[in-house]
C-alpha cells in the first residue's frame, strides 16, 4: 500500500435520492465480497484503503444507515459546509449538524461550488479553517480551468488557490496538516468532459502541490497531507494514476454512481 495509503472517494453531486442511495449501497453490498480480494478487504480494515461516498444532502440519512449495515467499511460525507455553526443562512448546513447526523467529512470549494455558486478562495480557507477545528475531516478542492492550462498558468492559479484556502503556519496552518486534511486536484477541464490528465501531468500537478505544502508548512506535514486527483476518473485509468508517487486515490464523479464501478477502483485500489 501507498506511504500515505490510499482514498477512493465518490462525489455524487446532484444525483441519487434517497431511493437510489438505497439501490446502490443493495447492490454494493451484495458485490463487497465478490469483487474485493482479500488484500483490498484488509486494507480497508485496518484503514490504509478509505472508501468514502458524498452524497446530497437529502441522501445523508440513507447513506449512513446503509454504510452502518456494512460495518462502516464505507465512510459518508458531506459536499459543503457553512463556516458558522449556526445562524441566519437559508439552505447551508452547518458542522454541529452535520456531526451530529453522523458525518466526519465534508468537501470543500470544489470547482462546481466556485463556478456555479461564488466560492471564492477566502471562503474557501473560511469554511476549511472552521470545520477542521470541529474535528471535521475536510477535502479542499483546487484546480485550474482549460484556459489558464493552455496558457501556461497552473502551477500560479494552484498556488493562488492554495495560499489562500490554506491559513498560514504562525496562524496554526502546519496543525491541520496531520492527514485531517485532504488535498484534492481537480483539472477543471477535465470533470464530467470524458477529458483525463495524462498521469504524467497529474503528477506533475501533484508534486508542485506537495512542494507548495513543504515549502510553507515542512516536509513533515507535506508528506503525510494526501493529494487526490479528481478529474474523469473511471476504474480503467485509476490503476495508471495510482502509480504516481504523489497521487493518493481519486475524487471521483460519475464513476461512483454505479455501484461496480465504485467496487472495481477500490479493487484497483487495494492492490497499489
Amino acid at each position: 500500500m501507498k506511504p500515505r495509503g490510499v482514498i477512493v472517494a465518490g462525489n455524487w453531486k446532484m444525483n441519487h435520492g434517497a431511493g437510489d442511495t438505497e439501490k446502490f449501497f443493495g447492490s454494493l453490498s451484495a458485490g463487497w465480497n465478490k469483487v474485493l480480494g482479500e488484500s483490498t478487504k484488509s486494507a480497508l480494515k485496518t484503514g490504509a484503503l478509505k472508501a468514502m461516498i458524498f452524497p446530497p444532502a437529502l441522501s445523508i440519512h440513507t447513506a449512513l444507515r446503509a454504510a452502518a449495515a456494512m460495518n462502516g467499511a464505507v465512510r459518508i460525507g458531506a459536499q459543503n459546509a457553512h463556516w458558522e455553526q449556526k445562524g441566519a443562512f437559508t439552505g447551508e448546513l452547518s458542522g454541529p449538524m452535520l456531526k451530529e447526523a453522523g458525518i466526519s467529512h465534508v468537501l470543500v470549494g470544489h470547482s462546481e461550488r466556485r463556478q456555479f455558486f461564488g466560492e471564492t478562495d477566502e471562503t474557501v480557507r473560511k469554511r476549511t479553517e472552521s470545520l477542521l477545528e470541529q474535528g471535521i475531516t475536510v477535502i479542499m478542492c483546487i484546480g485550474e480551468t482549460k484556459n489558464e492550462r493552455e496558457s501556461n498558468q497552473t502551477t500560479a492559479i494552484l498556488d493562488r488557490q492554495l495560499t489562500g484556502a490554506l491559513p498560514e503556519p504562525g496562524k496554526g496552518g502546519a496543525k491541520f496538516l496531520d492527514g485531517r486534511l485532504v488535498i484534492a486536484y481537480e483539472p477543471v477541464w477535465a470533470i464530467g468532459t470524458g477529458l483525463t490528465a495524462t498521469p504524467a501531468q497529474a503528477e506533475e500537478a501533484h508534486k508542485h502541490i506537495r512542494q507548495h505544502l513543504w515549502d510553507r508548512f515542512g516536509m513533515e506535514a507535506s508528506g503525510r497531507t494526501p493529494v487526490l486527483y479528481g478529474g474523469s476518473v473511471t476504474p480503467e485509468n485509476m490503476g495508471q494514476l495510482l502509480d504516481c508517487p504523489n497521487i493518493d486515490g481519486g475524487l471521483i464523479g460519475g464513476a461512483s454512481l454505479k455501484p461496480d464501478g465504485f467496487l472495481a477502483m477500490l479493487e484497483t485500489a487495494g492492490k497499489m
